[in-house]
């Protein structure tokens, strides 16, 4: 497989430790590190002056093309608004730019960057920007403090090439992360990074609400789970679903993918995954040190990681946080959905199933049935309680558009045997199913679990799926459910 080369990064390391210490160490040592990061800067003039490109996620601005630094101008706006974290589910976010993540903001080592934090008028908290690319006290954070109706003005020089992260630091700290306020600043190294076919930005995030995972409604900010790091929902850029299915990233089998990414915490390390490829090049800490042929990257909470591969063969590639319940039940779940031509030497795809059945195999049960439940919803409740449902729930498997996996789990699109038999269908999320089906001339054989459901979510979940994804169906009453064996 071809390699991704990067010929553009340097291979020196700065420490943690104190300016002046590490100065005396290296001294000491013999060696000029140190100054060889800072020689190089005195020696480019800064010319001209431009307005940075700022975009929101997952699109990326465009490499820079200047050979020399310049002065960047760049204006970010806080605002504070209601949006949507999952189906059903609203939130009211802190906003660098509008957007969870905010802003990409994309530099040039060496650049002096004049950097404008206004807050709009409408919001009711002051807030400012705390950018781990500035060398200087809070990374900016006590230059801007910014009122609501203000804006805020300071400078800094882009010394250390590398993907950083950006974040509020206004008190409570911890709750103006919580609420979306970060993002990603990439300062490129003088010799930029080389080329790709696609670059797009990605970022984990936790938010900590007062109702549990998929709880209908205005979800106000919960200080106690958050204190506690236990967060209902692990997301990339912002919410459940934002990079799945039509909102999934793009790329051709043969093209070069580059993945900006960041995780912001507040308190979770991501262990950052794309099922069915290898990473060819990892930039760990997304510092100037470069891995290779890495399957998983530990991503600390206020850090990020460049991540490169090729694309060789065509499929739907899932990005998740491998701590793996955040993906399947919590959020933390992406999609990059390569087109092209198959290579049968790199993968065959199945190539034979058999019925596998040891002694003792049975459906086996999930969970509890909720105690209390509705006990009549009419079609629009159905309709939209089976929606959450189905997204909790069953996408996983039978995908956000019922279209299944082939020879794993039967599309639930167009399906003519979910339609044919009402009460079969009842009994499948009852009881769970096991044995062969046939949906669409196509023969399936597994184990469907049995879900505990109680009457409503069953009734709303078929309702939702016999009503959509081409299907023509009725409603599934709760009195059916209560009736069927």
């Amino acid at each position: 497989m071809a390699k991704i080369l990067n010929p553009g990064w340097q291979t020196w390391v700065i420490g943690w430790a104190g300016a002046s210490a590490l100065a005396a160490a290296l001294a000491l040592a013999g060696c000029d590190s140190a100054k060889d990061r800072a020689q190089p800067e005195s020696q480019e003039a800064l010319t001209g002056s431009e307005e940075a490109v700022l975009t929101s996620a997952p699109a990326v601005p465009p490499p820079v093309a200047r050979n020399h630094p310049t002065k960047i101008v760049v204006h970010l706006e806080v605002k504070e608004t209601v949006k949507t974290l999952s189906p059903g589910v609203q939130y009211t976010f802190w906003t660098f730019g509008g957007d969870v993540p905010g802003k990409f903001i994309r530099i040039r080592q060496g650049d002096e960057v004049e950097f404008h934090l206004s807050n709009h008028p409408d919001n009711r908290m002051p807030h400012n920007i705390d950018l781990h690319a500035v060398s200087g006290q809070g990374g900016g954070a006590a230059a801007s403090v910014t009122a609501p109706g203000h804006s805020s003005q300071f400078s800094f020089k882009a010394m250390n090439p590398g993907l950083f992260v950006y974040h509020c630091a206004t008190a409570p700290v911890g709750m103006h992360i919580a609420n979306g306020m970060y993002g990603l600043i990439l300062v490129e190294p003088k010799g930029g990074f080389p080329k790709v076919d696609h670059e797009y930005y990605v970022m984990q995030s936790e938010f900590y609400t007062a109702g549990k995972y998929g709880e209908e409604g205005l979800q106000p900010f919960s200080m106690e789970k958050a204190i506690k790091e236990e967060p209902d929902y692990v997301v990339f850029n912002g919410s459940v679903g934002a990079l799945v299915d039509a909102k999934a990233l793009t790329a051709k089998a043969g093209e070069t993918v580059r993945l900006f990414v960041g995780n912001i915490g507040p308190n979770l390390i991501s262990s950052f995954h794309v099922i069915g490829e290898i990473f060819d090049n990892v930039y760990g800490e997304a510092g100037t040190v470069v891995n290779h042929n890495v399957q998983t990257t530990v991503i600390p909470a206020g850090g990020a990681a460049i991540v490169e591969f090729k694309v060789d063969v065509p499929g739907t590639y899932i990005m998740v946080d491998h701590s793996i319940f955040r993906a399947f039940n919590q959020g933390a779940l992406g999609m990059l959905k390569a087109s092209g031509d198959e290579n049968k030497d790199i993968y065959s795809g199945k190539q034979f199933d058999e019925v596998y059945r040891p002694e003792g195999g049975a459906i086996q049960s999930l969970g509890q049935a909720a105690a209390m439940a509705p006990t009549k919803l009419d079609h629009a409740q159905l309709m939209e309680r089976g929606g959450r449902i189905f997204t909790q729930i069953c996408a996983a498997c039978h995908q956000p558009q019922g279209q299944g996996l082939p020879g794993a789990f039967p599309p639930l699109a167009q399906s003519d045997f979910l339609m044919a038999d009402k009460q079969r269908a009842i009994g499948i999320l009852k009881n769970g199913l096991q044995g062969e089906v046939v949906v669409k001339g196509v023969k399936f054989n597994g184990v469907m679990p049995k879900l505990n459901l109680d009457a409503a979510d069953i009734a709303s979940a078929l309702t939702f799926v016999r009503n959509s994804f081409g299907n023509a169906g009725g409603d599934v009453t709760i009195a059916e459910v209560n009736a069927a064996k």
